[in-house]
């Protein structure tokens, strides 16, 4: 009887020993409240920070420091287009591949990384004003990009003890807009700033407007950007060509309101401002820059074919020039790209033109970081640079110059040397002699001159070519009975450009208003033997556009007097270019260019954003080619 007693007390005692101990309860979910992943294998940690400003408001900023920075500087980029997404590969150990290209290569010559979210945008707090100007009358508030800038700057030299105490700010389109801001009264650890293809002239030549033509396809980035906070919204267009979606939609405002943005605040202030009035004097850069000291040794980075900035790295360049009294802090690169190509790992084609080598990784190897490693890291030689050096496409060569567009420093010199538009689509070197020379064509505002080969995409469709339509074939253009065109003979020997060609021109409507288009072109031989489907190419080099209304004063629009002869003159995009010998130089003229820019009607009207379907109306328009109104394109050529 004990016996079983014991072995029951056994049994129950070994039995309650193998049960689980009462469970945890389990969490509401499955993803940890607070975790950060491990930096022990990576060659790089990321540090998160929020970085005060002087009004209390917090801007985000992401740090990538290379495993063993010592004594290292920053480059600080600040950006509206996440600073999350600057850095695009952090599933990888290491920074060459989890950061774009220029990032990863400034990395590896040892700097550290900052990337900051401008107020308002992504993880930053405060509210988003597009390129909110500098405080003053246009922004009565006590904070700007400058203030931003030297606020942040001052933390990290503070705070970041991997740094040296220098920083150099860098950044592309917006971002070179901000890299501008940063020398309006910089901070003193600001060594050196690289603009690239920045925003600096909303009115002139710059996304929102050029010459007063107003950008359409700028409304695709209005839309993402101020929709939301984070461009989450994406802009959808009714039919996959952009083009009769814009016709349909008539005006400018008309497609606003189509896409339901006619009351955001940027659209309402263009509409609001449609002229070169104190509201878009009063930001641009080159402007302001002109009048500040020049503290902060800068390059400018300009691309040829920049299809969306083409104004602001050459006339910032330009208008701090004259603050450069030693020839030795500012500086001009001029390379064959597109927006933003020389920060892409490949620079040797744009569309199907061939620049024969890498020139983007040339620009980051041999100009950006020795520019950088001079003015920022300690004990540092003087980088054996240029202040100018340009790309000449044509020949493919760089060339180093003194300054931009006067000489260069093998004594070449640039001159102003007029090609004349002549009677019967000719261009040549002489003045014409006819007494009366015209070239005409009828414009149509219901079948507008297009400024590429349709189907048109809208500029973030997936399958969009948007960056590189710059060098499109102008054949399409040609072809059409609303553009006139005008050719020289076969060259018989190479014809060198550096600088920016003016169009200087004579032309009558019989409308009250009119837009006026001019493209020089370097045409290929009709067979080209380097590349045979090249042949007949038109290459446009530069091309702009000019609101008839604004010949005069673009401040003060103005009817253009119907049926006379009125003088325009274009300041077109700088060039850097030779027409090899065997190659013709070519001009076309038009009065359209749409649906990137929109459609004058023709008729003067007070403010063509709100123009009416009955103001469109047909107009005859004459090119005129005789001795007392010669036609002609100013070009810089290079003796």
């Amino acid at each position: 009887m004990l016996a079983r007693r014991c072995l029951a007390i056994l049994l129950a005692t070994t039995f309650a020993a193998a049960l689980p101990a009462a469970a945890e309860p389990l969490p509401i979910s499955d993803i940890p409240a607070d975790f950060k992943p491990s930096d022990e294998v990576k060659d790089f940690t990321i540090r998160e920070v929020q970085i005060p400003m002087r009004d209390g408001v917090k801007l985000h900023v992401n740090l990538v420091i290379p495993k063993g920075a010592k004594n290292a500087p920053i480059i600080f980029s600040r950006t509206p287009y996440s600073a999350d997404k600057a850095i695009t590969g952090l599933a990888s150990n290491t920074y060459k591949l989890a950061l774009p290209v220029t990032y990863a290569e400034l990395a590896a010559a040892g700097y550290i990384i900052a990337v900051q979210d401008v107020r308002g945008r992504y993880r930053s707090e405060g509210d988003y004003v597009v390129a909110r100007p500098l405080v003053g009358p246009l922004n009565p508030a006590n904070t700007d990009h400058s203030t931003d800038t030297w606020d942040s700057i001052d933390w990290l030299v503070k705070n970041v003890p991997e740094t040296n105490g220098k920083v150099g700010t860098i950044g592309v389109s917006y971002g070179g807009f901000t890299t501008l801001m940063s020398l309006v009264n910089p901070h003193p650890a600001l060594g050196a700033a690289v603009p690239i293809n920045p925003l600096v002239d909303g009115w002139v030549g710059d996304d929102w407007f050029h010459n007063g033509a107003y950008r359409q396809s700028f409304l695709d980035w209005v839309y993402r950007m101020t929709a939301d906070r984070s461009s989450k919204y994406g802009l959808q267009f009714d039919r996959y060509d952009t083009y009769e979606s814009w016709l349909s939609a008539g005006s400018a405002s008309g497609m606003a309101k189509v896409l339901g943005i006619q009351d955001f605040p940027i659209f309402k202030k263009a509409t609001a401002h449609p002229t070169y009035d104190e509201y878009w004097q009063g930001q641009a850069l080159d402007k302001i820059l002109a009048k500040e000291p020049l503290k902060v040794p800068t390059l400018h980075v300009h691309s040829l074919w920049d299809q969306e900035d083409i104004y602001g790295a050459p006339a910032v360049y330009k208008a701090m020039e004259p603050r450069d009294a030693g020839n030795a802090d500012n500086y001009m690169i001029i390379g064959p790209w597109q927006h933003g190509q020389s920060n892409m790992a490949s620079g040797t084609k744009l569309g199907p033109i061939d620049f024969g080598s890498n020139t983007s990784a040339w620009y980051r190897s041999e100009v950006l970081i020795p520019f950088f490693d001079a003015h920022l890291k300690n004990g540092a030689p003087k980088a054996d640079l240029a202040p100018v050096t340009a790309f000449e496409t044509g020949a493919n060569v760089w060339h180093r110059y003194d300054r931009w567009p006067i000489s260069c420093a093998s004594g070449c010199p640039s001159q102003s040397k007029p090609i004349y538009l002549q009677a019967n689509g000719a261009l040549g070197w002489k003045a014409p002699a006819a007494r009366a020379a015209f070239a005409e064509y009828v414009s149509d505002p219901a079948r507008p001159v297009t400024y590429r080969e349709r189907p048109i995409l809208s500029t973030y469709n997936p399958n969009t070519s948007w960056g590189r339509w710059l060098v499109d074939d102008q054949r399409f253009a040609e072809a059409r009975p609303d553009v006139v065109t005008f050719v020289s003979e076969v060259l018989t020997e190479d014809v060198r450009l550096a600088g920016q060609p003016i169009a200087k021109f004579f032309a009558s409507t019989s409308g009250t208003d009119s837009d006026w288009v001019v493209k020089l072109i370097d045409v290929y031989p009709a067979e080209y033997a380097p590349a045979p489907e090249m042949g007949g190419y038109e290459l446009a080099i530069s091309m702009d556009i000019l609101r008839g209304r604004y010949r005069d004063d673009p401040s003060k629009p103005s009817a253009i007097p119907a049926n006379k002869v009125v003088p325009y003159e274009i300041n077109l995009p700088n060039v850097s270019h030779r027409f090899l010998k065997g190659h013709r130089i070519m001009v076309q003229i038009q009065s359209s260019w749409f649906p990137l820019y929109d459609r004058n009607p023709q008729t003067f009207v007070p403010n063509i954003f709100f123009a009416k379907p009955e103001d469109y109306k047909k107009a005859t328009q004459r090119i005129y080619t005789s001795a007392q109104y010669p036609s002609r394109i100013e070009l810089p050529v290079v003796e």
